[in-house]
């Protein structure tokens, strides 16, 4: 790709930017959120087109009109955005346009089924081909959605954040194939925050910033930091805000709960100014136990208060997020986008509507423009005006819209879903500080992630789940990911 330009309107997204992908190689692009990554992959995707600049593969120029003709030429991409259609099964989604037939002319669902099966279990994933995306967790949507681009025939695969919604033992299996899929000659482009995996997994890295390529340079010949230093500008020194020294009064109290039949029963706690972690490896019940809180889930057994107060248990799913708030603690959600934030209204619709749930229905409504204003300053959320498009703003700056509207509603208990899902690593410094500032000034965190470093980093405990109950609890300074792995393979 050669001098490619790109505006949208009077933003210019993209200015004479060239990159050199090559066979057998792992390429890395990074950048802040907003830097330009994936507009730069969805020109060679088919789904824009340059304002300028060429684009030659195997020394002939192209053009791709839309994704159709780049996958015909090769290209295959894993958008950061999932684009399988909830409605239809695995198998439906994976031969979407190109469906074999019979000789009677129609869909031949044996033959897709059966091809499906196999292309999931070189991904080691035994899901059966016939169950609705709708029915599948994030993570295996993820994998699903690997899964089919992986299966195309391809000499170039665009990998666009394809672990933000995987674990470790995930990510492992994921960087297996990429290895596979690398040896065999195929050019592969890795976009992903993970700084870890940058390091892991690619030979070459490519930094954009404000749309323009700031360098490109050998895995080999880069540390973390200098990574880190050409992508935001500036050293990250500390990425983490110190821990906190003083607690208060337990928040919640968590006695005697059973996620399933047959596990074990688990308390745990949470004290005001701090901020605790769950742990574990996909699947383990961590999820569910937050979901149990706001009725997505229905445990066993057990007790749960909040302030003193009992929540009553199982929850009721069409009024537990609204019960769950009348107790001053608050749900955000993993997917933000599907389960945190209303897409179709701006940025003051999306922070203001925990504070008109606070409101009696039969009162006016209330303007809470300066609550509003003052929330985005505070969280330094970078937009043109309160009411832009929610969907206009970077990846981190959503996610700090959906912890403004707790933020600002005062809240004394977060229950956080990974915190920091597809936020670039500057975003990440800003989130973690604005969650120690509010277990600072008395509210307490609760919060699961499939980032280790990250729950190290961030937490003062560690809660690790293994087989729907704790199996250890660990201070978090004292804590690395070995002793963390360990309890969550229950060792």
């Amino acid at each position: 790709m050669t001098s490619i330009s790109k505006a949208f309107g009077s933003s210019q997204a993209l200015w004479d930017v060239s990159i050199e992908l090559f066979g057998g190689s792992v390429h890395a692009l990074m950048g802040e959120n907003g830097a330009g990554k994936s507009t730069l992959m969805k020109i060679l995707a088919g789904v824009h087109q340059p304002d300028s600049g060429e684009i030659h593969k195997d020394g002939a120029r192209v053009s791709f009109a839309n994704p159709k003709d780049a996958l015909d030429a090769g290209i295959s991409t894993v958008f950061q955005e999932l684009s399988l259609l909830p409605n239809l099964t695995i198998s439906e989604n994976m031969f979407l346009g190109r469906e074999p037939v019979t000789r009677l002319g129609t869909v031949d669902y044996a033959k897709m089924n059966a091809e499906t099966r196999r292309a999931l279990q070189e991904l080691g994933l035994t899901l059966d081909p016939s169950s609705l995306v709708s029915e599948l967790s994030i993570a295996e949507r993820q994998f699903v959605e690997i899964a089919h681009g992986i299966k195309a025939d391809a000499s170039v695969f665009i990998l666009d954040e394809p672990t933000a919604a995987l674990n470790a033992a995930d990510v492992e299996v994921l960087n297996r194939h990429i290895r596979r899929l690398r040896d065999a000659g195929k050019a592969i482009v890795y976009i992903s925050h993970r700084m870890d995996e940058i390091f892991e997994i690619c030979d070459t890295v490519t930094v954009l910033k404000d749309g323009q390529v700031i360098g490109t340079e050998d895995i080999a010949d880069l540390s973390p930091d200098r990574l880190i230093a050409m992508m935001v500008g500036r050293e990250l020194e500390d990425l983490f805000p110190n821990r906190s020294e003083n607690l208060g009064e337990r928040l919640l109290e968590v006695t005697d709960f059973q996620i399933a039949a047959g596990s074990r029963p688990f308390s745990l706690a949470v004290h005001r100014g701090e901020i605790v972690a769950l742990a574990g490896l996909e699947g383990q019940g961590q999820q569910k136990f937050l979901r149990a809180l706001i009725g997505l889930f229905h445990p066993v057994a057990g007790h749960v208060a909040i302030r003193g107060r009992q929540l009553p248990l199982p929850a009721n799913e069409a009024n537990g997020i609204r019960r769950l708030r009348s107790y001053g603690a608050a749900f955000v959600p993993e997917d933000r986008k599907e389960e945190g934030l209303f897409l179709g209204l701006s940025i003051s619709h999306n922070i203001a509507m925990a504070l008109h749930s606070k409101v009696s229905e039969l009162q006016p409504a209330r303007s809470f423009s300066g609550k509003v204003h003052d929330t985005m300053a505070s969280m330094n959320v970078k937009a043109a005006s309160p009411n832009a498009p929610v969907t206009s703003l970077s990846g981190g700056n959503q996610q700090k819209v959906l912890l403004g509207r707790y933020l600002a509603a005062n809240m004394d208990l977060l229950l956080i879903e990974e915190p920091t899902r597809g936020v670039d690593i500057g975003a990440k410094s800003e989130i973690y500080k604005l969650l120690r500032d509010f277990a600072d000034e008395g509210g307490a965190v609760l919060v699961l992630s499939r980032e280790t470093i990250e729950l190290i980093g961030l937490s003062d405990r560690i809660y690790v789940i293994h087989g729907n109950t704790v199996v250890s609890n660990m201070q978090a300074k004292d804590a690395t990911e070995h002793k963390i792995l360990d309890a969550a393979l229950g060792a």
